[in-house]
């Protein structure tokens, strides 16, 4: 089996890294979003439809097509977050995550003694990564990414606590609601100009914390602003958006046969 490179190492080397975005839980869809090229694949459970099966499956092909998988997890949901890292889950990102404590609890879910309380049964995770138990237990803590999201008015308040927290490795600029947030629900503004300001400081801050920053980008022009902001891990394509885009194109491709009024038999 060839050696595997970790998602850890290259974010800590300040590599940018571009993850795909699976909200249907179909596991074939994130092993295509691979053979297209993407190094990184993340299964969204708190907003998707993927539940801990459909998760354990695709993580299992994201890895052995050979990249990286990365899961959002439900809110407040650390003994979630923990069970998919024993599935092969390289990063989990944990949404609202507003204080230091909860970014505490969350963290030191994912971490082993004596950085954290997480419990050991890695039995997937190490066919995934070709790693002996004891390797796994030796680079587990460094490999294994917490990642909270900033996406609020309390988060932004708490940033440098949150930052803070030894076990936490980074943060995650969710734009959607930071937007809504930011104008006190007013107005969903994820490109805005706030918002990106925002966004920056996050980033700056991050990363003068050593932490990694990473945010959800709705497009390419956001992913160029965003890598100079700061930010190394970032999304761009999400599987149902690219299937929408797809199929409407087709539908375009052969408009020409409803509308010219051909009909079948003519």
């Amino acid at each position: 089996m060839t050696e595997k490179s970790f998602l850890a190492d290259k974010l800590r080397a300040d590599k940018p890294v571009i993850t795909a975005w699976s909200q249907l839980s179909a596991p074939m869809i994130p092993e295509m979003f691979v053979r297209c090229g993407y190094e990184a694949v993340t299964l969204d459970l708190q907003h998707g439809m993927y539940d801990f099966t459909s998760a354990c499956e695709a993580l299992a092909l994201t890895a052995l097509a050979g990249a990286h998988g990365i899961v959002r997890i439900p809110i407040g949901d650390n003994a979630l977050a923990a069970r998919l890292a024993d599935m092969g889950a390289e990063c989990i990102i944990a949404p609202m995550i507003n204080s230091r404590r909860q970014a505490e609890d969350f963290a030191r879910a994912m971490k082993y003694p004596p950085e954290g309380e997480r419990s050991w049964a890695p039995f997937r995770v190490v066919m995934l990564n070709g790693q002996t138990r004891e390797q796994y237990l030796k680079h587990a803590n460094s490999q294994t990414l917490a990642i909270a999201m900033i996406e609020t008015r309390e988060a932004i308040d708490a940033l440098d606590e949150i930052l803070s927290v030894p076990e936490l490795d980074g943060v995650f600029v969710g734009p959607s609601d930071l937007s809504i947030a930011l104008s006190k629900g007013a107005a969903l503004d994820p490109n805005g100009v706030e918002t990106a300001e925002a966004s920056a400081d996050i980033a700056i801050k991050a990363r003068a914390a050593g932490k990694i920053a990473g945010v959800f980008c709705l497009n390419a022009d956001k992913v160029e602003e965003a890598f100079h902001q700061g930010f190394r891990l970032m999304s761009h394509g999400v599987d149902t958006i690219c299937i929408d885009h797809a199929a409407r194109g087709a539908q375009k491709e052969v408009a020409w046969l409803f509308s010219s009024g051909e009909t079948a038999g003519q």
